[in-house]
């Protein structure tokens, strides 16, 4: 489905002491910047707050005035989308992920479908809404009461027919004070999720988007390490990917490509290894054995 989406980024952060809570870092990268990357297929993404850096390209837009809540800034960041469903996300979520945005997407509301969390509160700042139904009623509300300044959300919500899905309960965890911060920071360095992490903050440092193999390249690294010697490891690995890089370039698919070199190289560890066993392949037994 294509679609756009727009994140709010501005918003005063009065329980961060009035810190820039989109570029507080979570895993080395940027709240704002692990949002913008559940969202990287989004025909036009729309960030609403003061420009900054970010992974990816996006547009910018502000509110009228400056200040004047989550509706003017949707208002905002709406003028500036066509698409006929628009992803609405506040820039505070630091485990979103790809899989929840196509969920929402592909939901069931007439109108649009937002997350509801673990503890059954609806998350209007994440969800997926059909843009003219969506535009419709941020006009009547802003003909009802002068404008859009001030007015809460569930205004909003209360006009339009949307459907709720449950999500992964890390999808909907949101950075609102330093204690959140340091849960999320903490919760990125679980063993279970410590390599996943790193390995897409090396991928969005170096601007590049490959599915990568975790255990078959541990794997990899294991044979050259225990076949060769322990340095030959980060050796062997980056010349695999040296080498997937430049299939790549020559048109071969980037995974399949990596799969290959890490075959490859597995295989020659191996080779190296059995030449050093004793009474291994092509062991040289010397003169006069039989």
């Amino acid at each position: 489905m294509s679609y756009d989406a727009i994140v709010l980024a501005g918003g005063a952060a009065s329980r961060l002491g009035g810190a820039d809570k989109p570029g507080l870092r979570v895993g080395a990268r940027t709240l704002l910047d692990r949002v913008l990357a559940a969202c990287a297929d989004a025909r036009t993404t729309v960030v609403v707050g003061g420009r900054r850096a970010t992974a990816r390209p996006v547009a910018w837009a502000l509110e009228e005035p400056p200040g004047g809540g989550p509706l003017a800034a949707l208002h905002a960041g709406l003028r500036q989308t066509t698409a006929e469903t628009v992803l609405v996300l506040s820039a505070d979520l630091p485990f979103l992920d790809r899989a929840t945005v196509r969920a929402l997407l592909d939901g069931p509301g007439p109108e649009g479908t937002l997350l509801r969390d673990a503890d059954g509160r609806d998350q209007p700042l994440v969800a997926a809404y059909r843009a003219e139904p969506l535009r419709r009623e941020l006009a009547l509300l802003a003909a009802e009461h002068g404008g859009l300044t001030g007015l809460p959300l569930r205004a909003l919500l209360a006009e339009l027919e949307l459907a709720r899905i449950a999500g992964p309960a890390a999808a909907a965890f949101d950075c609102d004070t330093w204690d959140d911060l340091a849960a999320a920071r903490a919760r990125i360095r679980e063993h279970g999720d410590v390599l996943d992490e790193w390995i897409t903050a090396v991928k969005s440092e170096l601007g590049i988007d490959i599915a990568v193999d975790i255990p078959e390249l541990l794997d990899l690294a294991r044979d050259a390490a225990h076949g060769v010697a322990r340095p030959a490891a980060p050796l062997t690995t980056f010349l695999v990917g040296y080498a997937a890089a430049l299939a790549a370039a020559g048109g071969a698919d980037p995974k399949a490509a990596l799969s290959e070199a890490c075959r490859k190289s597995a295989a020659l560890a191996l080779r190296w290894a059995d030449e050093s066993a004793p009474g291994g392949p092509g062991t040289d037994t010397g003169p006069g054995t039989a």
